[in-house]
C-alpha cells in the first residue's frame, strides 16, 4: 500500500528562458517524483517512455524513487518558452508517447493516486473511474484541456469532464486552464462550478499571487512566499502539488498543505531543473514567512 502513486509521462524538454536555453527531463510526473525525493513517503511512479531514454528511469531509481515503467514507442517531447514573466509560457510538442488504460496499468494500492496527463488523450476515464475505486484520486487538469495542432499546443474544454469529475478528490488548475474548462475567469466562480461537478478539494493556482483551495463551500487563501530570485517556473505547480499531497496524506490541514505546497513552489522557481531543498529548507520558507502580494492586496 502507497501512501502516494503518480502516473503520467516523462517528458523531454527543450526549455527557453531569457536567460538560457536547457534540455532536460519533465513532465508532471517527473517534477513530482523529484520533489518528494528528499521526504519519507511510500511512494512509487507509473510512467511509460521509449526504451533509448530509459536513463531517465534509471536516473529517478539510483536517488531512490520507485519506478514502474511501461514501454512506449516514443518518449513525449515539449518544448516550453518563457517570457519575461514566468507566469505564461508557449509550447511546442514534437513527439507523444503511449496511453494509460486500466489493462496496462500494474496492480498496485496507493492512498492518493496522483494523475500528471501531459495530453487529452494520456489518460483513460475507465482508468480515473477504476483508481477511484482504490483510493482518493488527483488530478493536474492541464494535460485533459491540451491539445496539438502544427506541434502547437492548444487549450479547450475537457470533453469528459461531466463524466470524470465525480471521480476526482484533489484537482489543480492555473488560472488560465480554470477558465478553459469552466468557461470563467472568476477565481471563486470557477471553484464553485467544478465543485459543482463533484471535485472535493479545488485547487486554483494564481502563480506569484498564491493560491485558493475551495472545499466544503469555503475558501482558503494561500499566499506565496517571496522567491530569492526567479530562475525556472517550469513544474512550480507539480511542486506545489506534490508538498500539498505530502501533507495531506500526512493528516495536516487545507492551509497547513497550502503552505507547504507554496514554499517547495517558491524554492523550484528559484533556480533551474526539479525541487532539490530539504523538508528543513521548506519549513525555514514557512517560518520565515516573506509573502510575495497577496490575493487580497491585488484586488483592492
Amino acid at each position: 500500500m502507497y501512501d502516494i502513486c503518480t502516473i503520467g509521462h516523462i517528458t523531454l524538454d527543450k526549455v527557453v528562458t531569457s536567460q538560457s536555453v536547457k534540455f532536460m527531463p519533465g513532465g508532471t510526473s517527473f517534477y513530482f517524483s523529484k520533489a518528494l525525493e528528499q521526504f519519507d513517503l511510500n511512494y512509487t511512479l507509473v510512467t511509460a517512455l521509449g526504451s533509448e531514454d530509459s536513463y531517465i528511469v534509471d536516473g529517478l531509481r539510483n536517488s531512490g524513487i520507485e519506478v514502474r515503467a511501461l514501454l512506449s514507442e516514443f518518449t513525449v517531447h515539449f518544448e516550453n518558452i518563457y517570457s519575461h514573466n514566468q507566469d505564461h509560457r508557449e509550447q511546442n510538442v514534437l513527439h507523444t508517447a503511449a496511453s494509460f488504460d486500466v489493462p496496462q496499468m500494474p496492480e498496485l494500492d496507493a492512498a492518493i493516486f496522483h494523475l500528471g496527463p501531459l495530453l487529452s488523450d494520456d489518460i483513460s476515464v475507465a482508468l480515473v473511474k477504476h483508481l477511484a475505486s482504490k483510493g482518493e484520486v488527483s488530478l493536474d487538469i492541464q494535460g485533459y484541456l491540451r491539445f496539438v495542432k502544427d506541434k502547437k499546443v492548444y487549450y479547450r474544454d475537457w470533453a469528459d469532464k461531466l463524466e470524470a469529475l465525480p471521480y476526482i478528490t484533489y484537482l489543480k488548475a492555473n488560472e488560465f486552464e480554470m477558465q478553459a474548462i469552466t468557461g470563467t475567469s472568476d477565481v471563486q466562480e470557477g471553484a464553485r462550478y467544478l465543485a459543482e461537478m463533484g471535485v472535493r478539494e479545488v485547487i486554483i493556482t494564481l502563480g506569484s499571487k498564491g493560491s485558493v483551495i475551495y472545499t466544503d463551500g469555503v475558501f482558503h487563501e494561500v499566499p506565496a512566499y517571496k522567491p530569492a530570485a526567479i530562475v525556472d517556473a517550469t513544474g512550480c505547480g507539480d511542486t506545489y502539488m506534490a508538498g500539498y499531497l505530502l501533507q495531506k496524506v500526512r493528516g495536516a490541514s487545507i492551509q497547513q498543505a497550502g503552505e507547504f505546497g507554496a514554499a517547495m513552489a517558491t524554492l523550484k522557481i528559484a533556480s533551474s531543473g526539479p525541487f532539490s531543498g530539504s523538508p528543513e529548507d521548506v519549513e525555514a520558507v514557512i517560518k520565515e514567512g516573506i509573502y510575495a502580494e497577496s490575493i487580497s492586496e491585488l484586488e483592492k
